[in-house]
């Protein structure tokens, strides 16, 4: 659980987009998980021009954990959540079970920065942060998509977040990024699979990155209805004609007749496009300093 180069990126951008840290819960308790010297270049390049000595002194107080970041970015209060005291979080909840209504709509913003994937019961967990967000405030989440077999419990797809992040529960996605974890990455915008009528898939070699930023607009019964992926909820709602039904029979019978090694091609083609593993119809390079 911590914040890397890519992560502080990500939380110094959504102050720009009008983020308030007035009240801030980590999912977790993080750490800097970056050098000095990184983090004293993406503090001037968003505008906080701290001196060095006083960046390199928030890798020593409070043993290297993000509260002195947050502070500089404006948070009065800085309360971390965990099922453990290991790390001395300052609220011990397991997010495995519904939160206490003392929790809930007191934060500005909530931030997971690694933690979530670690949760088993992962929808109550989600519930929950979205609960505790107040009418106005943030959801801040950087979580493992691609090639991160092993390391949580789950790896996580765009239209998870797009689905949950939705008017029905009273959120809208502002901002959705993915970027691989290596120095230097290029950042991209994922489109809504709803929106490109298409799944958003991703097929690639590296450990890859997906983070969102959503806001709570309005207060909403958090999953009072059924969360469903949306192509599957097009097709249902969808009642094919006498020659779509017949066009579409015909087109199985013709890929049951093509060799498995070229549906495979096929589909690597359709999820990478023909000279990216980041299909440009589907990934949109960012404009992030």
């Amino acid at each position: 659980m911590g914040l890397d180069i890519h992560a502080a990126r990500l939380l110094l951008y959504a102050r720009g987009l009008g983020v308030s840290y007035r009240e801030t819960a980590m999912v977790g308790r993080q750490t800097l998980h970056l050098s000095s010297r990184e983090l004293h270049k993406l503090l001037g390049q968003f505008g906080y021009p701290v001196p060095v000595a006083a960046v390199n002194d928030f890798f020593f107080r409070n043993q290297g954990f993000a509260e002195p970041l947050f502070h500089l970015l404006g948070a009065q209060r800085v309360r971390s959540l965990d099922a453990s005291d290991y790390e001395h979080a300052t609220d011990i909840v397991d997010l495995n079970a519904p939160i206490d209504e003392s929790y809930k709509s007191i934060f500005s913003v909530v931030i997971d920065s690694g933690s979530l994937e670690h949760v088993f019961n992962f929808p109550v967990a989600i519930k929950s942060c979205m609960q505790m967000v107040e009418p106005g405030g943030h959801f801040i989440g950087v979580v493992p998509g691609n090639n991160f077999l092993g390391h949580g419990f789950y790896q996580f797809s765009p239209e998870l977040f797009y689905r949950i992040f939705t008017q029905a529960n009273g959120f809208a996605v502002i901002k959705m990024f993915v970027f691989e974890d290596r120095a230097g990455a290029t950042w991209f915008e994922v489109a809504d699979p709803d929106r490109v009528k298409r799944r958003v898939e991703l097929t690639n070699s590296r450990p890859t990155y997906l983070a969102v930023i959503a806001k709570k607009v309005r207060g909403a019964e958090i999953f009072a209805t059924g969360v469903y992926q949306s192509d599957y909820v097009t097709l249902w709602e969808h009642d094919a004609s006498p020659a779509e039904a017949y066009l579409k029979k015909l087109g199985r019978k013709f890929m049951n007749l093509v060799p498995t090694r070229l549906r495979v091609y096929y589909g690597r083609v359709q999820r990478r496009g023909l000279f990216s593993r980041f299909h440009p119809k589907l990934y949109t390079k960012a404009d992030i300093p």
